[in-house]
């Protein structure tokens, strides 16, 4: 079957929720995918971020078929081999005591909140239901009911209120807005360290540094959601990393299983994940044997092929040539690692066309905010890679 007929069999039979390119893809290798009449791609968008590992890394593709042989879902109503392995192994590689694995990101999000809000009157004596959460605007950390109440994106919200209360919203990277923001009631601070979905913004160096400084000042706890940016992909295992900073709760989902199966975490310290009791929280699928295998060897991947150094090293390169394309419709490109945003001028017809031009040329890219390309291929990529699609991206900059 042709592409065509898979498109309008998607456009036909599924809920317009997405806007993908016209690529059906069939098979997936390292880098590059495949589609159904056999045309090669090279993916830098990676699932945003959850194939740091490549696509069906044999390791990870071991570890998912040995333990589906075995058992799947015991769900938590029982203990399984594989779950307390995964505890172990993830906090000796992040640092953190305790962790609480579920499935999708959005899921770890609302994990967080809940651990929040819990702390805030367990142990800051907030006053019941008057906690308050702080985030910034031009955040994406999901879009479920909760999540989208304290979104700035307008599109995400329009007609599906009401919404839920206890957020503020400050300005991404200015810490008077935040500290202007701050009460008794506050009980944390959740942050991407990059906005990702945002357009690849970094905020101002130093700021992250100065964020945890507030919290520890006036105990906030400081989340960061590094479900994007965590797990090597801006090079360093947490992007909070690259300001030596230790954020009381990590969210980290998308690569922690190199793209088989959805599996998320919370990360805390004891003093705070361990206010969870049983029964205030959980899920059917969440810390399943099969899932807990997959994102055991993901972990080991990402050690054991130095993923996170490749990510630092390499995109560093990446992002050096990439600035040295004269275009005239090309405003900045920033980044850190492999997670790299050129942002075009407005009057360059946004982003999406040029996507459009580098998927003909044999590069899966996607457009983000309008206005912004983001490059973010999986860990694994070389340099040779690289300098094959820097002539094709230059010419696509290049462009009318």
């Amino acid at each position: 079957m042709e592409s065509k007929y898979y498109i309008e069999l998607e456009e036909q039979y599924g809920a317009h929720n997405y806007h993908p390119l016209d690529v059906v893809i069939e098979r997936g290798e390292g880098v590059w995918v495949y589609d159904v009449e056999g045309n090669k791609y090279l993916d830098c968008l990676s699932a945003y971020s959850a194939l740091n590992q490549g696509h069906v890394h044999p390791k990870i593709l071991d570890a998912m078929v040995e333990q589906a042989k075995k058992v799947t879902l015991t769900s938590r109503a029982f203990r399984n081999q594989q779950l307390p392995l995964f505890y172990k192994e993830l906090s000796e590689m992040t640092g953190y005591e305790m962790s609480l694995p579920m499935n999708s990101g959005a899921e770890a999000v609302e994990t967080a909140i809940k651990l929040a809000r819990k702390w805030a009157y367990k142990t800051k004596g907030i006053p019941y239901y008057e906690s308050e959460i702080i985030v910034a605007d031009g955040n994406f950390h999901g879009r479920t009911i909760t999540i989208i109440s304290f979104s700035t994106e307008e599109y995400y919200k329009k007609e599906f209120g009401p919404f839920t209360p206890g957020f503020k919203t400050v300005i991404y990277g200015n810490l008077e807005s935040l500290e202007s923001a701050l009460t008794p009631n506050t009980a944390a601070i959740m942050l991407e360290p990059i906005q990702g979905e945002g357009g690849v913004i970094i905020p101002p160096l130093g700021y992250l540094q100065s964020v945890q400084s507030i919290c520890q000042k006036n105990n906030i706890l400081f989340i960061a959601d590094e479900i994007q940016t965590g797990l090597g992909r801006t090079g360093k295992l947490f992007a909070s990393q690259h300001e030596n900073v230790r954020p009381d709760m990590v969210i980290i989902g998308k690569a922690l299983s190199g793209g088989f199966y959805p599996v998320s975490a919370v990360l805390a310290d004891r003093e705070i994940m361990g206010l969870f009791q049983p029964g205030e929280h959980g899920s059917t699928f969440g810390g399943n044997p099969l899932g807990a295998a997959v994102a055991r060897a993901a972990l080991s991947v990402i050690q054991e092929e130095k993923l996170i150094e490749r990510a630092e090293e390499l995109g560093n390169y990446f992002k050096e040539e990439l600035k040295k394309i004269s275009s005239t419709h090309v405003k900045e490109v920033r980044g850190r690692g492999l997670l790299i945003g050129v942002e075009l001028k407005p009057e360059a017809g946004g982003a999406r066309r040029f996507c459009e031009v580098l998927k003909e040329k044999g590069i899966l890219a996607k457009e983000t905010h309008d206005n912004v390309i983001r490059f973010a291929p999986p860990l694994i990529i070389s340099k040779d890679i690289i300098d094959w699609a820097l002539p094709i991206i230059k010419d696509t900059l290049l462009m009318d």
